[in-house]
């Protein structure tokens, strides 16, 4: 029997996702269940320049860097993400004959968590408070309607809005999305894919990548991520704490990316 792997395709430009559903349609076809989790942050940061609410991008007192989500960037965030961004997908995989279904972590409560009603900031060198603030962590995940959905042969493609206890749309971190699956669907393999070959001990040169990082070990290689590549290790991280057998952090402008991921091409963590 064929384990259960979460495949997270990262949102930033660069990277095509017409081989990625080859790769998805290939596995599936061969009996591989699968849950795909997209983001799509440069398509929105492109269509809300559009719409004249360019993106303000933040860097927590943690050091992770964020969207700072009012209510208005949060509904462009959902017209893009789980409207566009989530359809075009569900109908590349129909076209290659898989049985795709589109979700955003609203709809069935799919993805629960609480508001961060207000963020901590750095900037200019100083401690700012935002408010207004319509993002959240995932905290529950509504695992038997995943299960029920992989049981009937449906592929669920997840966009990253949650809804809080209190029924509040919300912006989640799409990769900690998808590790908060993996964990609560009892997953062998969690691939993130992004616009680099995996983790880089000097970010940008690619001829760095670290292939493989013992679990046990993972803290100590958070200072050589940079930018987004700080919410990828700490998704990894707790996918791995959740039960994740393996995380693999890989290139998805590649072709095959996730059969080169699962043969270990990228950042292996296990």
């Amino acid at each position: 029997m064929h384990t259960l792997i979460v495949v997270k395709l990262g949102g930033a430009a660069g990277i095509d996702p017409a081989p990625l559903c080859d790769d998805v349609a290939a596995l599936v076809g061969e009996g591989t269940p699968l849950i795909l989790v997209h983001g799509g942050s440069h398509e929105t940061d492109v269509i809300a320049e559009r719409l004249g609410k360019p993106p303000r991008h933040v860097t927590s007192v943690s050091g992770h860097q964020s969207r700072y989500t009012d209510r208005e960037t949060l509904e462009i965030f959902a017209m893009v993400v789980a409207g566009r961004i989530n359809k075009l997908l569900v109908e590349r995989l129909q076209r290659r004959g898989i049985q795709a279904i589109g979700l955003s972590g609203v709809d069935g409560r799919l993805l629960e968590g609480k508001r961060k009603s207000s963020l901590k900031i750095v900037e200019d060198g100083k401690v700012k408070v935002l408010h207004d603030e319509w993002s959240g962590v995932v905290e529950r995940v509504n695992a038997p309607l995943l299960r029920t959905l992989l049981a009937q042969g449906y592929v669920p493609v997840v966009a990253p809005l949650a809804i809080s206890f209190a029924g509040e749309m919300l912006n989640v971190d799409g990769d900690r999305a998808a590790a908060a699956i993996a964990a609560a669907l009892g997953a062998d393999t969690l691939v993130l894919l992004t616009n680099v070959p995996g983790l880089l001990r000097a970010f940008p040169d690619e001829s760095t990548r670290i292939p493989c990082i013992p679990r046990a070990e993972i803290g100590a290689y958070f200072p050589c991520a940079q930018g987004r590549m700080k919410r990828k290790l700490l998704g990894a991280q707790e996918a791995l704490n959740g039960g994740v057998r393996r995380v693999v952090l890989a290139d998805g402008r590649a072709d095959s990316p996730i059969r080169r991921a699962l043969a270990g091409e990228g950042t292996v963590i296990e």
